[in-house]
């Protein structure tokens, strides 16, 4: 075992060595190998290049050297095609603090029975005359910047809980296919977390409706981890147990403070009260649309338009949309 692997236990060791193809032998060489790679893209820089950087990008694409080089150039791409998300990215941010504190996102204090940490989002907190969708996007984001620093978690990834209860249309209208399509980009294709599932629990027939415009956008392997669970809290139960679930859904522990994981970020400064209005947001929707290849905008269009819902002529049921789920692939 190398320095570079001194945080995990024998458990996450070995799940390393099995799942991930990692060997302690070659570790560096492998870190070296991606880094050479870093001349192929003179138009991204690589802000961050030291070995434990690098190492997260491995783990995520199970040490596949190019496809670990590629999501770290997307990385770091995506920071600079977006370079108004990221400014002042921290806790104390007026709309990441506003976000955070309404529990976007929540961090369940249990792991699940494969390491994971879970993170559940209740929908209908989103309050859209204190901060945007963008907002949420930054806190998720800084708050997975945080976690992924933990190795366990490199290796044992993320599980992720949308709980849609009261979650209005017209909350849902302000969910446009360019803001979905950014929310994408940023979490299943430039970072490095593993996400063992997300769970979509209480959706009403409009989410539905908005899973068919994003769909297009995920790979398959991302499709086939999400699971459409409607009010079927048992079927949730079957892959998460309930004993480290919070009330709300349907769990044994108490409902959910949503101020947990915005205290650990924000420590002293929770209390303070931050003067902000989303408006004051420089990266606009249109801003968003306008960064959108044509190609890109038809897709879309040719799903739903943007801004609006139809009421799909069948949605399928639960039961068709749930898979056991065992381990990461």
């Amino acid at each position: 075992m190398t320095h570079l692997q001194a945080g995990l236990s024998p458990e996450t060791l070995e799940k390393a060595k099995v799942e991930l193809k990692e060997n302690p032998d070659t570790l560096h060489q492998d870190i070296q190998e991606v880094r050479d790679m870093i001349i192929t893209r003179p138009d991204i820089g690589f802000l961050r290049t030291d070995d434990a950087f690098i190492l997260r990008f491995l783990r995520a694409r199970k040490f596949n050297h190019f496809e670990a080089f590629r999501l770290l150039a997307q990385y770091f791409e995506y920071r600079q095609q977006n370079l108004d998300m990221f400014k002042n990215l921290k806790a104390t941010d007026p709309g990441i603090k506003q976000a955070l504190k309404d529990g976007f996102p929540g961090v369940l204090n249990n792991l699940d029975r494969y390491g994971r940490k879970i993170l559940v989002l209740f929908a209908a907190n989103w309050d859209q005359s204190r901060y945007t969708f963008v907002d949420i996007l930054r806190a998720i984001l800084l708050s997975l910047e945080a976690m992924i620093e933990d190795p366990e978690l490199q290796v044992n990834g993320f599980v992720l809980i949308i709980d849609w209860s009261n979650f209005t249309f017209k909350q849902a209208s302000k969910l446009t296919p360019s803001m979905l399509r950014l929310a994408i980009e940023g979490l299943q294709d430039s970072f490095p977390a593993r996400f063992g599932g997300i769970h979509f629990v209480n959706q009403p027939w409009y989410i539905h409706a908005l899973y068919t415009v994003i769909r297009p956008f995920l790979k398959d392997k991302t499709r086939k981890r999400i699971f459409m669970h409607g009010n079927n809290l048992n079927s949730l139960h079957q892959l998460i147990h309930p004993e480290i679930l919070p009330s709300e859904l349907g769990g044994m522990l108490p409902p959910y403070d949503m101020g947990t994981w915005a205290r650990t970020l924000l420590d002293h400064a929770y209390d303070e009260e931050p003067e902000y209005s989303p408006e004051s947001y420089t990266l606009s929707v249109k801003d968003l649309e306008k960064d959108l290849s044509p190609k890109t905008m038809k897709r879309s269009q040719s799903v739903v338009e943007p801004g609006v819902l139809k009421r799909p002529e069948k949605v399928k049921s639960e039961e068709e949309n749930l898979q056991p789920l065992l381990s990461l692939d």
